[in-house]
């Protein structure tokens, strides 16, 4: 029997799991088979939008770019196996983290949804982190609830149910109010132990809003957490319709604790073993490091998290990252196309991006901000893109694109510099993914200059979250009694991967420290642009 009947067996059997990852530029549906190769995808692009001062997405857009996705791996399905997808073995749902999407009895949408891109919420997070002696982030779900609160909002009282975008598909197609343990830890503090919501936490929280007198409590409104491997619900009829408005899929499919973004990203780069650790770079960047012990001390620029199966993480997440590099590239593709050259996206990026190669060590003394929005990490509550150079410095392509390529690491350099060396957090490996790294070496050995560790690219890097979010799904019904995830992962999933590791040159170690520093001295002249710069971009 040839391989492709095999594949459309295991697809008729349901021996397949699917991973859907809401991602910030990108929603993408990934079908998987019981050997962890990817069947078939399907993806939707979409924007946040900045309205009435806030970042949201549309919530009919969210329906669309659901079904888009699924739609269109179901015609790749139709296409290469010549089969209708009827059913699957197991589903799971991610997203990104964090934000405020806070419904009432009927299940309505009480405000639109509050992505994790909002700086918004300082006054809350500053008072929940004195409260708990917790760092709370200005992105997190109870930070928003909180904030909501001091501000008197109308809608707060009439809350049933707060949860995160993973939370709210998984309940859309469910009914259950379920979330994974590693989303969950971006809504509210988890404790180790009982790997749940911090039960002297939840308290504090209701003591200190007991005055207002809602008709809640927060652990009533929170959704129920469960760890990876267990079972969180099944596709209900109605979920199926809204997946599949065609009506060919069956109800009935189990589904896994929904994740976030952070939680698939580590488990596409098998980075959930304490002492491993991973980057994820897209829209917004981020660092993840399983720990060994707890921080020494509360640190605002490090969030605790945890793995999808509860172990503690270190996480320095910056909110600008590849935007800004984006808007350039797109700008040379407008002047490639007035030129009449059409360069598509694979060449245009490849060409630019290993101009960097050529650079000098530091970039020739440029400086980039790529903050569209405002940036915790380095005390920006707003953000206006910004380049800027000397008369002195070396203005040329080559030093131009790695101004931009070191910049969209800044910030998250400044907080993996407490980790390795206020706390000194011993890494055993990083592993990275995120579009950047589709083209080989340049992004990697950017990378390996920042954070001064070596670090790997796996041929799975270009899967991402829905992938990720696809292994959970599988894991949760195939795994042997009692194995692990970590032990799933390395001996079933990661067994024959191919990886590349590149160690970080000295000197573009040497060139990023002086980039830094010239980074750091200049975010005056960045708060100065947010301060005379209105963001319809009139002073």
């Amino acid at each position: 029997m040839n391989d492709d009947v095999n594949l459309k067996e295991a697809i008729l059997n349901g021996d397949t799991s699917l991973g859907i990852e809401f991602g910030s530029t990108r929603i993408k549906a990934v079908l998987i088979d019981r050997r962890f190769e990817t069947l078939a995808s399907g993806s939707y692009e979409w924007e946040n939008q900045l309205k009435d001062g806030y970042w949201t997405y549309d919530q009919v857009d969210i329906i669309t770019g659901l079904q888009t996705a699924y739609l269109e791996l179901k015609r790749e399905v139709e296409r290469n196996y010549g089969i209708t997808l009827r059913t699957v073995g197991s589903i799971g749902f991610s997203a990104m983290m964090h934000g405020y999407l806070a419904f009432d009895s009927w299940g309505e949408l009480l405000v639109p949804f509050r992505t994790w891109r909002n700086a918004t919420t300082g006054a809350a997070a500053r008072e929940l982190t004195d409260l708990f002696q917790f760092n709370i982030p200005e992105r997190w779900s109870i930070a928003h609830l909180y904030q909501a609160i001091l501000n008197q909002e109308e809608h707060v009282p009439r809350i049933q149910f707060v949860t995160t975008l993973s939370g709210y598909i998984h309940w859309l197609l469910t009914g259950h109010k379920a979330i994974g343990i590693g989303d969950a830890s971006g809504m509210f503090p988890i404790e180790e132990a009982s790997r749940n919501y911090h039960p002297l936490m939840v308290k504090q929280f209701n003591e200190r809003i007991a005055a207002n007198g809602y008709p809640w409590q927060l652990e009533d409104i929170l959704p129920k957490v469960y760890l990876s491997g267990e079972s969180a619900g099944e596709l209900t009829a109605a979920g199926a319709g809204i997946l599949d408005p065609a009506g060919d899929l069956q109800p009935g499919i189990p589904l896994c604790p929904p994740e976030g973004d952070a939680g698939t990203g580590m488990v596409a780069t098998n980075s959930v073993r304490k002492r491993t650790g991973n980057v994820s770079v897209g829209t917004s960047v981020f660092a993840m490091i399983v720990l060994e012990k707890e921080l020494s001390k509360v640190y605002p620029e490090i969030d605790l998290v945890t793995t999808p199966n509860g172990s503690p993480v270190g996480m320095a997440h910056a909110n600008n990252c590849s935007s800004d590099l984006n808007a350039w590239m797109g700008l040379f593709r407008e002047f490639s196309e007035a030129m009449g050259y059409a360069a598509d996206s694979g060449k245009l990026f490849g060409v630019l991006l290993n101009k960097a190669l050529e650079a000098d060590p530091d970039g020739g003394g440029l400086l980039s901000y790529g903050y569209l929005s405002g940036e915790n990490i380095t005390g920006l509550e707003q953000g206006r893109p910004l380049f800027v150079r000397s008369p002195e410095s070396n203005f040329n392509l080559a030093n131009f694109m790695r101004t931009h390529l070191f910049a969209a690491f800044g910030a998250l350099k400044l907080g993996m510099d407490i980790l390795t060396g206020s706390e000194q957090v011993a890494i055993d490996s990083i592993m990275a993914h995120g579009g950047l790294f589709k083209t080989p070496v340049v992004g990697q050995k950017m990378l390996a200059a920042a954070l001064n560790v070596p670090i790997s690219v796996m041929s799975t890097a270009g899967e991402g979250g829905a992938w990720g979010m696809a292994l959970l799904a599988s894991y949760m019904v195939n795994k042997d009694q009692e194995e692990s995830l970590e032990d799933f992962l390395e001996r079933k999933v990661f067994r024959d991967a191919e990886g590349q590791q590149m160690a970080p040159d000295p000197a573009d170690v040497q060139g990023f420290e002086a980039f830094i520093d010239r980074y750091r001295a200049g975010l005056a002249i960045e708060q100065a642009a947010v301060d005379h710069l209105l963001e319809n971009g009139r002073g």
